[in-house]
């Protein structure tokens, strides 16, 4: 058995609690349904807005160097 394999029934033993019979029965998209990495929230304009009001640029450090 290769190290990803191993690392990969690892994950699925000890973080997603799935025995070893069931790991090895999973189909491709069942495995990276299960570890896939959801997608990063989308940054709306209002929620740029709000923090651009929460968090203002410091001015005193915005100066321009010669």
């Amino acid at each position: 058995m290769n190290a990803g394999w191993r690392a990969a029934l690892r994950l699925a033993a000890l973080r997603l609690a799935i025995p070893p019979a069931a790991f090895w029965r999973l189909s491709l998209a069942e495995w990276r349904a299960l570890t896939e990495v959801p997608a990063a929230p989308v940054l709306t304009r209002q929620a740029l807005d709000a923090l651009i009001a929460r968090f203002p640029d410091d001015q005193t450090s915005m100066r321009e160097t010669p």
